[in-house]
């Protein structure tokens, strides 16, 4: 599994498919690997991220009868030969945007490091690919003899809502997708590969999301391909909660009278990300959007612009500490900023260095002012902020509720 944005999501649905495949079939567990975590079924492995922990956990599930694993890639490690090490049978991608330049450079590097993965698939391999991104054209030119190609898409990601496939015919094609806080229905056109598969022309996923609606087709794809049944599949993927910290709804209100105040907390660090999430947001209609983030700091700098002018979907803008490392807070933000720019459609931007009163602010601007969602992006999942030399705990999640708490406003949310 690789690609810019999703894989996160991706791999844990593509495992919860893998899982119900090998319940069915009396077959061991399923090893899974992420950035949130290592995991065999749902069994955290408890052990550091690197790649002993990858080892360990392929080997403790295959001790107990595992015959499969969902491994999500990462570019700098598909660069260093993971794929020639490690291949594949199935190779997922998502999709391709800005990040990561730092290490990679230039563009073409960071997609030639994502195409070690299908370079490296062997005959009888399958590659998956997300039909309505462009890079997706070069990765279907580059597969080995034997490899079957396999694509899924949804159009949005193209021109104009019914973009053409850079692939030519979808296996899996969303033909409507449907965004509530309940979760995300998704609709499916009715193709030779979903007939001959069973599939159901509807999936109801409890992430919320139209970007979740592509991570689930392709996880759906790539268990197919691994020989799981089609409704076997899009009924464990439809059932599995999604990772932390990837739409998260940590607070909607429920008093009546009280100002109807959404908080989200999400993983979006990228531009491509960040403005999907915000359009999220807005298709809810809960009222004005707020968005308060920042940038990490020695990481890709040229993003950060980027990442200033997504915003400029929301209302309100909070810019604040990420992970500001050894540089500069102030000067992070302020290339943020400078992305912003005077075209903005946010009535207001505002800046504040310290990311819980910045959350504080933003949650008590929000249901002070009539209600809305606020979003609290950038950091998803992470419990840690590192500042300088200094590690310090802090969650996004944490932060808000504790605000949400020191205002009175009803907690919890519609826990997920």
């Amino acid at each position: 599994m690789t690609g810019t944005n999703g894989k996160t999501s991706t791999t844990r649905w593509l495992a919860a498919a893998l899982q119900a495949g090998a319940r069915q079939a009396g077959a061991g567990p399923v090893a899974r690997v992420t950035t949130v975590g290592a995991y065999i079924d749902e069994e955290p492995a408890g052990i550091p991220l690197d790649y002993f922990a990858f080892l360990e956990v392929l080997a403790k599930a295959h001790a107990r009868g595992g015959r499969f694993a969902a491994l999500e890639c990462t570019s700098e490690s598909l660069r260093l030969g993971f794929a020639q090490a490690w291949p594949m049978l199935v190779g997922v991608f998502t999709n391709l945007s800005h990040d990561h330049l730092d290490a990679h450079q230039t563009f073409e590097n960071y997609l030639a490091s994502k195409a070690q993965l299908f370079v490296a698939l062997p005959p009888g391999g399958t590659a998956v690919l997300n039909a309505f991104d462009p890079a997706s054209a070069l990765l279907g030119e580059i597969l080995p003899t034997g490899v079957t190609l396999r694509s899924y898409g949804v159009a949005s990601r193209g021109a104009a809502g019914d973009a053409p496939s850079v692939l030519g015919d979808v296996d899996l094609r969303a033909t409507d997708v449907t965004v509530s806080l309940a979760g995300t229905t998704v609709t499916l056109a009715e193709t030779p590969f979903v007939r001959a598969a069973g599939l159901p022309r509807e999936i109801r996923l409890r992430a919320i999301g139209e970007i979740y609606a592509e991570n689930a087709l392709a996880a759906l794809a790539g268990a197919i391909a691994l020989g799981v049944d089609g409704g076997v599949a899009a009924a464990a993927i439809a059932a599995a909660e999604p990772p932390p910290g990837r739409f998260e709804v940590v607070h909607a209100s429920v008093r009546e009278g009280e100002a109807p105040v959404t908080v989200v907390v999400d993983y979006a660090h990228t531009p491509d990300a960040l403005a999907r999430t915000i359009a999220t947001a807005h298709v809810l209609r809960q009222g004005p959007v707020t968005v308060v983030f920042g940038a990490g700091g020695n990481r890709d700098a040229a993003k950060r612009p980027a990442l200033g002018a997504a915003a400029r979907g929301a209302d309100r803008i909070v810019l604040t500490n990420d992970n500001p490392r050894d540089e500069d807070p102030r000067a992070i933000i302020d290339a943020i900023a400078a992305g912003i720019g005077t075209g903005s459609g946010a009535r207001t931007t505002t800046m504040c260095l310290d990311r819980g009163e910045a959350i504080f602010q933003a949650i008590r601007l929000c249901s002070r002012g009539g209600g809305g969602i606020v979003i609290l992006a950038g950091k998803g999942h992470e419990t840690t902020q590192t500042i300088g030399g200094a590690v310090g705990a802090q969650s996004d999640r944490e932060l808000a509720l504790r605000a949400l708490e020191e205002l009175r406003l009803s907690v919890p949310g519609p826990g997920r």
